[in-house]
């Protein structure tokens, strides 16, 4: 009995425990997606390859098994791009699948052809195309452990329209070729716990960084566990951000230039020491300061600065075995101390600048008027995803978080556009495992039109994302409408208006007009608490609410460039 490729291919990511499929079809996939839902797989048509990427690397970051992400060949292919290289460098887990031209067609100008294997490869760890369907499985699992193992990352798999469709017999196949067991936790060396229990016990100023690789290893127990048996300060990096909750009284995020400069010993507990943390390095950071740093991944050692103590480990092992050697020293920092007590000071002054912005509420209103609005008004256990400048950055620190891997943002690469998408996988994944979870995703207006057209896929999977658009006319700062008639009156167009600007109060609300139903426009507190009430209510579709604020609000000024600049 016959199998062709598209079955083989659908067949073999199904033995291998993948669950979710995100994409758009066209030739030569149409069958193939076809094939993907009858081996059970859920498939999510997106309207933008590069929504769809992002939609299934979230979802593996969600899940900790790759989203497959489905495209056509050629340009689908180089849509996803973007993507593939979030993902590689969010180190979250991926495999994308796309067709191609007609083997026979290659070379003599086959349609959308392309060097897409050769084209991958510097975006993934792990890039091929089958020589026959009878090796399709040995790909598909070789694919998928590369994007799941060590540092997670992307995967590419080139599926050729001959392939698709070109039959093998079906007892000749191995479709369950081979299903590797989980990869075994890396344990750290028991040397290396040791000289980071001596180094931190003896702190004076120790400071524990919470990155997205402790939240991606579902290490919250035992970070938690750990901060609240030594009291130590914790800092969390933007989806570090739940590991432990931000309610802590261990969270000093409030104090967070403070909690850098000062600290003399840092635990970096799967966080990088790249731009996000300024490098590890002077003026953010104390020049003796010394750094333990766990990691997955050995190639991230001393990448900026040299670190003291250097551990190859997952985090919750490490995490465990550091507890319990520092229970055996009788570690704990006092509440009392000169540390704690410098921090704090800096936390209630920090705190009361935010309460007094945030109780302004003159209109336009300004972005801590608005999200403290969002946060009273949403539930605490909420899904966070979060893009913009000021929108995102802002919000961060006011849109809080209490449980691990409930906040998606820009991420590493700082990548705008992504989300709607990661949104949408979102969405997906509480439709199937946390019903009563609600996805609130607030958008700059800036961000929100690289993607916006998404709104028509989550009302195909009635999907109830509350869509939050932050609306300052521009890209990090617009112009009030009196003020860019006047740009616009002034000249050529092309010439004399802004770069940063947008129109002025567009209404992205009425998008939801197309669909039969209405958005929310706000401009005040009490309609922000009035159409979130309203959108809360709402289970079987998406809600946009269309926030006008001051075009020129911004954040609060910083003690230092909040991009640490280069010392060339």
């Amino acid at each position: 009995m016959g199998i062709d490729g598209n079955n083989i291919l659908a067949e073999s990511l199904k033995r291998q425990g993948i669950e979710y499929v995100f994409g758009i079809v066209g030739i030569p996939v149409i069958e193939t997606s076809l094939a993907f839902q009858a081996a059970g797989l859920k498939y999510i048509g997106m309207r933008n390859e590069q929504a769809a990427c992002y939609a299934a690397q979230a979802i593996g970051y969600l899940t900790g098994k790759p989203g497959v992400c489905l495209v056509v060949s050629g340009p689908g292919l180089l849509h996803c791009i973007g993507g593939m290289a979030n993902a590689q460098v969010n180190c979250w887990p991926l495999l994308v699948i796309a067709g191609s031209c007609p083997e026979d067609h290659e070379g003599i100008g086959g349609f959308q052809e392309w060097l897409q294997v050769e084209s991958s490869r510097q975006y993934s760890k792990y890039a091929a195309r089958p020589p026959s369907p009878r090796l399709i499985p040995l790909h598909v699992e070789k694919a998928i452990r590369y994007a799941s193992s060590g540092r997670p990352g992307v995967a590419y798999l080139d599926m050729p329209a001959t392939l698709l469709t070109a039959e093998a017999d079906e007892d000749k196949v191995p479709l369950d070729y081979y299903s590797a067991d989980p990869v075994s936790l890396a344990h750290p060396n028991p040397v290396l716990v040791n000289e980071a229990a001596d180094l931190l016990s003896k702190a004076e100023r120790p400071l524990i960084i919470v990155g997205k690789g402790a939240a991606y290893g579902k290490a919250e127990e035992a970070i938690t566990k750990l901060v609240e048996n030594i009291k130590v300060p914790f800092l969390p990096t933007p989806m570090g951000k739940g590991v432990v909750p931000d309610e802590s009284q261990y969270c000093v995020s409030t104090a967070r230039t403070q909690a850098l400069l000062g600290a003399d010993v840092i635990l970096l507990l799967g966080a990088r020491m790249n731009w996000m943390m300024h490098f590890g390095q002077v003026p953010r950071y104390a020049a003796n300061v010394k750094i333990i740093q766990v990691d997955i991944a050995p190639e991230e050692f001393h990448n900026s600065v040299k670190s003291e103590v250097a551990v190859h480990s997952d985090i919750k092992p490490f995490v465990e075995a550091l507890t319990n050697k520092l229970a055996e020293k009788k570690f704990s920092l006092q509440n009392n101390s000169p540390w704690w007590q410098a921090l704090k000071e800096k936390q209630k002054k920090n705190t009361e600048f935010v309460k007094a912005q945030a109780a302004d509420k003159s209109l336009p209103l300004n972005y801590y008027a608005v999200f403290k609005a969002v946060q009273e008004n949403i539930p605490k256990d909420s899904i966070i995803v979060s893009e913009g400048a000021n929108t995102m950055d802002i919000g961060r620190g006011i849109l809080l978080n209490n449980k691990p891997r409930h906040r998606l943002d820009a991420g590493t690469f700082g990548t705008m556009g992504v989300g709607p998408g990661f949104a949408v996988a979102a969405a997906q994944w509480c439709r199937d495992h946390a019903p009563d979870k609600r996805v609130i995703c607030v958008e700059g207006d800036s961000a929100f039109g690289f993607s916006g057209m998404e709104i028509e896929t989550m009302f195909r999977y009635k999907l109830p994302v509350i869509i939050v658009i932050v609306n300052n006319n521009g890209i990090y700062s617009g112009f009030d409408k009196e003020m860019m008639t006047e740009i616009q009156n002034s000249g050529d167009l092309a010439q004399c208006t802004p770069p940063t600007a947008l129109s002025t109060e567009v209404r992205y609300e009425k998008m939801m007009e197309m669909f039969g139903s209405s958005g929310h426009f706000c401009r005040t507190v009490e309609e922000i608490e009035n159409a979130l009430k309203s959108a809360i209510k709402v289970t079987d579709r998406p809600s946009i609410i269309n926030i006008a604020i001051n075009p020129q609000s911004n954040r609060k000024p910083q003690t230092f460039n909040w991009l640490t600049e280069s010392k060339l």
